[in-house]
């Protein structure tokens, strides 16, 4: 596939997928980010002759994302759903349900050897801001919660993040090119936002990762609390009714 002037995914993350992948990272980003509006036809010939490669990557590109309920499959063509603020808001409970449930099943786990990797991806994440690279601090903060979650080796916790990530890969990536270009200085909140993530896990402090998931989370900070009751009942049977 050739290099375009207006590649929105990063192309060094691209190296070693296949054409499929490639149209369908592209094009994820350019539909979620608006620069492919919703209610665009997306027709398989053009993406074709767009991205330089056969119909049969664009037809699987085409498949995935009307998985992910962004695009509609029509016969005349695909048409553009993009996301919602609704559905926007729904990725991040999601998270948040993912995120509190791993918490309560690494309280009883040693957690030492996540701590240390936990570290590694943060300095990683402030060279990134040092550089003001904000394609590769995405990629390290994906990681670092991808960490956190792969801990537990959950298998259908980890079934429901792959199916989560493409999305909130894009919205991430998107957001921090924002941030990098109108609030840089709010990177240092933000690492210090991450540091307690890791505090709380090494310390296995229920009330520091609820802190850590408010200032992590803070579009969606009224739903923390209820959200982490929530879990905490069903990992506990319905036995704790109350903090």
């Amino acid at each position: 596939m050739t290099e375009q002037k207006e590649f929105l995914y990063p192309l060094k993350w691209l190296s070693k997928a296949s054409a499929g992948d490639r149209v369908t990272s592209e094009l994820r980003m350019r539909i979620i980010s608006g620069m492919t509006e919703s209610g665009s036809i997306l027709s398989e010939n053009k993406l074709a002759a767009d991205f330089n490669v056969s119909r049969s990557p664009i037809r699987e590109a085409l498949k995935i994302l009307a998985s992910e309920k962004i695009i509609r499959l029509e016969r005349m063509g695909a048409v553009v759903i993009g996301l919602t603020e609704k559905e926007y808001a729904e990725i991040y409970d999601v998270r948040l349900l993912i995120e509190s449930f791993v918490f309560e099943q690494l309280v009883s786990l040693d957690t030492k050897d996540l701590v240390m990797e936990l570290s590694k991806i943060l300095e990683m994440m402030e060279i990134a801001i040092k550089y003001q690279d904000a394609d590769e601090f995405s990629y390290q903060d994906v990681l670092f919660h991808e960490t956190i979650i792969r801990a537990i080796n959950h298998s259908y916790i980890m079934m429901i993040w792959d199916n989560l990530k493409p999305v909130m890969e894009s919205l991430i990536l998107l957001s921090m090119r924002s941030r990098f270009k109108e609030k840089y200085e709010d990177f240092s909140r933000i690492i210090n936002n991450h540091q307690l993530y890791i505090d709380a896990i090494k310390t296995k402090d229920r009330d520091l990762m609820v802190k850590s998931l408010h200032q992590n989370f803070d579009d969606v900070q009224e739903k923390v609390e209820d959200l982490w009751r929530s879990q905490l009942m069903l990992s506990k049977g319905g036995e704790q009714q109350n903090d």
